[in-house]
């Protein structure tokens, strides 16, 4: 049972982990929007696999190897984001063990806190090479368009 004089002791710790856990919050949406992604871009190769080899055009294989890239890469955006969520739980957890066994955890925090956002920036990074492949298929268009439909 927590003596009254320990109260305030876990009261600043309940208020440590606020930030944290809205940090997991927004870590969250991200994954969500980077799993809709992924999710569309494997449909997407799925639909294109149908297709019999002969009636692959030069574009379709080219678009196959990009989406291939894209899921690469959003793979790797997951997992890091995924691993950023796990150590703000570290986190978050250290510091309620921290008060209830009297241990000095800060060293152990800040670390985690540094590798949190080292593992989110990369994930992040992954992300924006993954936009930027996306993005690279949708460049030829108005060439084309040009070609292909005069006006």
């Amino acid at each position: 049972m927590v003596a009254i004089a320990d109260i305030p002791t876990v009261s600043q710790a309940i208020r440590d982990a606020v930030a944290p856990v809205f940090l997991i919050t927004g870590v969250g949406s991200i994954l969500g929007v980077l799993t809709n992604r992924l999710g569309r871009a494997v449909d997407r190769y799925r639909k294109l696999n149908e297709l019999k080899p002969e009636a692959m055009s030069d574009a379709s294989v080219r678009e196959m190897k990009t989406i291939i890239q894209r899921i690469r890469w959003i793979r790797r955006a997951v997992g890091l984001c995924t691993f950023s969520i796990l150590c703000i739980c570290l986190t978050v957890a250290s510091f309620f063990v921290a008060v209830e066994f009297g241990v000095d955890f800060s060293m152990m925090v800040s670390s985690l806190f540094i590798l949190t956002m080292f593992s989110l920036v990369c994930g992040l990074l992954c992300f924006l090479r993954e936009i930027a492949l996306a993005t690279q298929e949708t460049i030829d268009i108005p060439v084309w368009l040009e070609k292909n439909h005069t006006r």
